[in-house]
């Protein structure tokens, strides 16, 4: 088995891939396409910062692709799929992990974590004072989830737990007790928490725009740990300057790793650097997930893909 890997898997990933056949890691970035279309590899094991769109893909001699990434938005999966190549993800072992960082994004965006911090490690704290740093309530609070797949649900667990209101969109029924599923407008309009669990497709890229921003409470917070294509970043940060809404808690970015203007000037705002799923057990279990499915792809067994109606 051939595997090229652009970016070195943590352990036990390498490890598993070594073991199973020949391992390339590029000293400098590669050429994708040049990379696909070589026929020298089976499968090419790839990051979420690698785009193999229809040009990438025109070419292509594999088996299949397994991104290290429980989203795949970076791999054109159509162009993939009628080049007859496989696309292998790693859902589920990160859930918990994601659904933390979204609670803590609550909290700390809520309670201006960050402006505290900077606080007292600026020597500002001189002792207790009735009105210092007052923030939001979090305890009784209305979470409006978009999208509720296994995160949202995760995310919904803990917000009951902390006795918030839970509400939803969802395409499917849902069956979560406490949860009310609801329509976007409702969503929108009555969320105190608006945290954002939803694919990034043509139809979610700006689901979160000008016009969305502007009928959110003034008291709303904005939650994303899913794609930051899913908001408009620009409209974000003038929603954010003018007060139309309070705050907002990011982990992902419309133009990761750059930020737009004026964000990272906000008070009113928590800011981490995609690291959702950054746990140490967390990204060793999907390291190991995606060089297995790595493997499975190169070897022609049955395995979870995205796209099951490519050939094997």
């Amino acid at each position: 088995m051939r595997f090229f890997v652009t970016t070195p898997l943590p352990e036990p990933g390498m490890t598993l891939l070594r073991e199973a056949g020949t391992v390339v890691v590029p000293e400098r970035s590669p050429d994708l396409g040049e990379v696909c279309a070589s026929g020298e590899y089976d499968v090419v094991v790839a990051q979420l910062t690698d785009v193999f769109d229809a040009d990438v893909l025109a070419g292509a001699r594999l088996r299949g692709i397994s991104n290290y990434a429980v989203g795949y938005d970076n791999i054109d999966v159509a162009a993939a799929t009628r080049r007859g190549i496989r696309v292998c993800n790693t859902p589920s072992v990160l859930t918990d992990a994601t659904a933390d960082v979204a609670m803590l994004l609550i909290l700390a965006t809520a309670r201006r974590c960050v402006e505290a911090d900077a606080f007292v490690r600026a020597g500002r704290f001189t002792g207790w004072e009735p009105s210092l740093l007052l923030g939001g309530d979090v305890s009784g609070a209305s979470l409006g989830l978009a999208g509720f797949g296994r995160i949202a649900r995760a995310v919904a667990r803990r917000a009951l737990a902390f006795g918030m209101t839970v509400r939803c969109t969802s395409r499917r029924p849902v069956d979560e007790p406490g949860v009310e599923r609801v329509g976007w407008d409702e969503l929108v309009e009555r969320s105190d928490f608006l945290s954002l669990h939803v694919p990034l497709t043509a139809e979610t890229r700006h689901l979160v725009d000008a016009s969305v921003l502007r009928r959110m409470k003034r008291s709303a917070i904005l939650i994303n740990t899913a794609r930051g294509p899913v908001v408009d970043e620009r409209a974000l940060v003038e929603a954010l300057q003018s007060g139309e809404i309070a705050g907002a808690g990011l982990d992902v970015y419309e133009d990761e790793p750059r930020l737009a203007p004026g964000l990272a000037d906000l008070p009113n705002t928590t800011l981490l650097p995609h690291v959702g799923s950054a746990t140490r057990s967390v990204r060793a279990k999907m390291a190991e997930s995606c060089a297995r499915n790595a493997i499975a792809l190169a070897s022609g067994a049955a395995v979870r893909v995205v796209n099951p109606e490519a050939a094997a």
